[in-house]
């Protein structure tokens, strides 16, 4: 059985949903609360062991409005366990949506896409 997770959001922390069965995770509000490693200890811990499967394709669609620099770091660590599998028959994309005028998402976005070699980054600016 495919693994299945949604969180709802708080006002500190984004909502999110995992479905394995369609290689597909997704965050999308703000991420700030005081223990951001432990919000994202599950989420990592299953990327992980995602990642090592012959997935295909995995899509991650990235909306967070605002998130702190706690949160930067769990970001870029799954960001960099993802663009170190997307190669031969597994790709992951990466869609990082913002706003134009969300200056520090926008930036925080550029810095990734630099940061990767092998992911689809694409930064989606509304």
């Amino acid at each position: 059985m495919p693994y299945f997770m949604e969180r709802e959001r708080t006002t500190s922390t984004p909502y999110v949903l995992i479905d394995e069965g369609k290689g597909y995770m997704k965050m999308e509000g703000k991420s700030f609360n005081e223990n951001v490693a432990e919000f994202y200890k599950e989420i990592q811990a299953w990327l992980e062991n995602y990642l090592k499967t012959d997935f295909g394709k995995f899509t991650f669609d990235f909306k967070l409005d605002y998130f702190n620099s706690s949160t930067v770091k769990s970001l870029l660590n799954m960001l960099m366990k993802m663009d170190n599998k997307s190669t031969g028959g597994n790709k992951v994309v990466v869609n990082w949506m913002t706003t134009e005028d969300n200056d520090i998402v926008i930036e925080c976005g550029e810095d990734f896409q630099e940061d990767v070699q092998n992911l689809e980054f694409n930064l989606m600016i509304e």
